[in-house]
């Protein structure tokens, strides 16, 4: 199975993956001239040699109307609340770490446009030459940093606005990850744990604590850890393309590497600041699950089913029922859930809560399990979502259920009209 594996021991952001994963491409120059021409206005990408601690690998530099965010963390596009007018002239002496705080030697005077999620959509959708796939992952990594944006901020997602030069910096991040991901095809895509640093950092808001709250709330439920480095060490755009990609955090498997490569950061620590990725074949894949399991006789069924959307919605890999007998004849029902580890607690309080059981049994199961990935493909009826799993020699798709349902709902057809239609 072809295997891509990131190794977060520095961290992420947007232009150190991006230059990491153009170290995989055979023809870097000529994939630089693919990501020069994707049609982002006023963005150049320019591929430099880099070197951290006496390893030798690439820095993307990026520059939005000929200037360049400094410093490592410059893909950090912080929100503005504007009542007045967003098209006007600043001059700025920022502290590098944050878009709006950035250490330049020198001052400069530039026209700053902020940008709505809206006017990020409408660039990507009616500027960006790319494949239908690639636009649908960059607005949808967009949309995570946009959400977490919005929560912090407490405002709605509409009205989130971004400054323009960090903004468009972003952009070009996201979009470059996105077409190389698309190029490399891998089957599986692995991390490791995700450094985020420690102490503090400094924004245009004041002085926040690490991870910054944006790249916190988009890496919940993902496994991080702070140290002794003191720094933002990932940052909002490389924890959205990690949440967005990346389908199991751990050790890296056994696997026979076929390339490396590695995206440079600006800072100098103590440890070499880069991303580090290994692309190749791993063996088929396994894993652990948890089994919960209770037996109840005094449920409806309706209730059941309830209990059952609940614990689905609590993040459930898989819940079923079955009929059973229980003492003196009475008639009841099995309810079993397979769940993460992560996900234990949570999933064992929602099946006290909405059910009768005063007893859950436990057990941990080894699995067989196909890589799965969602895939977006053009219909007479537009994109619909198809599921592809592959894996021990096999590859299974299905299209996505709601939107065929919906396509049946809005035309009056069966869903079985809908499929033959599309060639399924």
């Amino acid at each position: 199975m072809k295997t891509l594996y990131i190794d977060c021991g520095m961290g992420a952001a947007g232009d150190m993956l991006t230059a990491a994963l153009l170290e995989l491409v055979p023809d870097r120059e000529k994939m630089v001239e693919k990501l020069n021409s994707l049609g982002i206005p006023d963005v150049k990408y320019e591929l430099e040699k880099a070197e951290k601690c006496g390893i030798t690998g690439s820095h993307m530099k990026v520059t939005v109307h000929g200037l360049e965010e400094t410093g490592d963390m410059h893909d950090h596009h912080h929100e503005h609340d504007h009542e007045h007018d967003h098209d006007h002239e600043h001059h700025h002496e920022h502290d590098h770490d944050h878009h709006h705080e950035h250490d330049h030697d020198h001052d400069h005077g530039h026209s700053h446009v902020h940008h709505s999620l809206a006017d990020i959509e409408h660039v990507v959708k009616d500027h960006m030459d790319i494949p239908g796939k690639v636009r649908d992952d960059v607005l949808s990594v967009f949309g995570l940093i946009a959400e977490a944006e919005s929560k912090v901020h407490g405002k709605p997602v509409s009205d989130i606005h971004f400054h323009e030069v960090g903004t468009m910096d972003a952009v070009a991040d996201i979009a470059a990850v996105c077409l190389l991901i698309n190029e490399i095809a891998p089957d599986r895509i692995i991390a490791s744990p995700v450094h985020v640093g420690s102490g503090t950092v400094k924004c245009a808001h004041g002085i926040l604590p690490v991870p910054a709250p944006a790249t916190a709330l988009i890496l919940k439920d993902i496994p991080i850890y702070g140290g002794e480095i003191k720094g933002e060490l990932c940052t909002p755009t490389g924890a959205a393309l990690l949440k967005h990609f990346v389908t199991e955090f751990g050790n890296m498997p056994i696997m026979k590497t076929e390339a490396i490569g590695y995206g440079m950061g600006k800072k100098d620590f103590e440890r070499a600041n880069c991303v580090r990725v290994l692309l190749g074949e791993s063996e088929d894949k396994t894993d652990k699950v948890i089994e919960l399991s209770c037996n109840v006789d005094d449920m409806t069924a309706e209730s059941v089913s309830y209990a059952v959307n609940k614990l689905f919605e609590g993040g459930a890999l898989d819940v079923y029922t079955a009929p059973i007998g229980m003492k003196k004849g009475r008639m009841g029902t099995l309810i079993r859930v397979l769940c993460k580890e992560e996900k234990e607690e949570e999933i064992v309080s929602l099946m006290f809560k909405h059910t009768s059981t005063i007893g859950i049994r436990r057990g941990v199961l080894d699995r067989y399990i196909l890589d799965r990935k969602i895939e977006t493909v053009d219909t007479p009826y537009g994109q619909i979502r198809k599921k592809v799993s592959s894996g021990y020699g096999t590859k299974k798709e299905k299209y996505e259920y709601d939107d065929i349902s919906k396509i049946a709902d809005a035309t009056g057809k069966s869903i079985s009209e809908v499929l033959k239609d599309i060639g399924d």
